[in-house]
């Protein structure tokens, strides 16, 4: 009975959202919801990122459609859909990834917001504004040093290279936790995407680390600046892994016992014999 009324429940909310006017506001949840997994890749008015601008979504598409497809993009895609394959091929292949917990309810919502974004002149989700200015050597020694935890975050956010890695750096290569991030400025497609990616990371795992350390502009900057010169040096070299630690230990404590034995060269070593070679006299 209780899921009978929830499934009535959900039909209702769906049905009347696709059939008529949205609210002209929407609630600070699914303002939250949207900037934690949708920012990163959309734009509300600000032009394509990894995926379309969504600047009047609801006008190209229904909205049911549209919060079906926003729970499960691979369902949509396989069913051979026109606009479904047509998004696809705009993504160059890519298939948007499924968002853990969505409903249809919440994927409603988001469609709601949209629409209302939409009729804005200045979507709040228009994306963040990043200098297109040249980038410089400088910006790229900054965005090193930022990446390795040489120069600190303005709000205290921890360094990349505690869970990411690029090939050159120094030491270990940084973590494993998340993605070698080399050529991440060609894989997002330049500096607008990388930059809102900064900006509002998607990974269940950043989200809540910077959620109160976001990255001010020229920290963005300097961050695209540095990722698009190790897209250009290269692609990802091999994973240094737990081998090169073992070897690295293995060196250490080699070279520590041998530095103990040079420092204590003058230590006790023995009594019998010595008494042995003085009594032999």
């Amino acid at each position: 009975m209780r899921t009978s009324l929830r499934r009535l429940a959900t039909a209702l909310l769906v049905g009347g959202l696709a059939g008529g006017a949205f609210a002209q506001d929407v609630s600070e949840e699914t303002v939250e919801l949207f900037k934690t997994t949708c920012a990163s890749c959309h734009t509300i008015g600000g032009g394509r990122l990894a995926g379309p601008d969504l600047k009047g979504a609801t006008e190209r598409q229904d909205a049911k459609w549209l919060a079906a497809f926003i729970v499960d993009p691979q369902k949509a895609i396989s069913s051979g859909d026109p606009y479904a394959q047509q998004l696809l091929k705009e993504a160059r292949g890519v298939v948007m990834p499924p968002v853990a917990g969505m409903t249809l309810a919440r994927a409603m919502k988001l469609v709601e917001l949209i629409e209302v974004e939409s009729g804005k002149e200045t979507s709040r989700f228009e994306g963040i504004k990043i200098s297109d200015r040249p980038l410089t050597e400088a910006d790229v020694d900054r965005g090193r040093r930022l990446f390795e935890g040489r120069d600190a975050f303005v709000e205290g956010g921890p360094a990349c290279i505690s869970c990411h890695q690029v090939e050159g750096t120094w030491g270990f290569g940084g973590g494993r936790l998340g993605p070698d991030l080399t050529d991440a400025f060609s894989r997002l497609e330049g500096r607008k995407a990388l930059a809102a990616w900064l900006a509002a990371p998607p990974a269940a795992t950043m989200q809540p680390v910077y959620k109160d350390a976001a990255l001010d502009g020229d920290e963005i900057l300097a961050l695209v600046a540095y990722m698009k010169s190790t897209a250009e040096a290269g692609r990802p070299g091999p994973e240094r892994g737990p081998l090169s630690f073992l070897i690295a230990g293995i060196a250490g404590v080699v070279g520590v016992l041998i530095a103990f034995d040079i420092i204590w060269r003058r230590r006790f070593r023995a009594v019998r014999r010595p008494l042995v070679k003085g009594l032999a006299r």
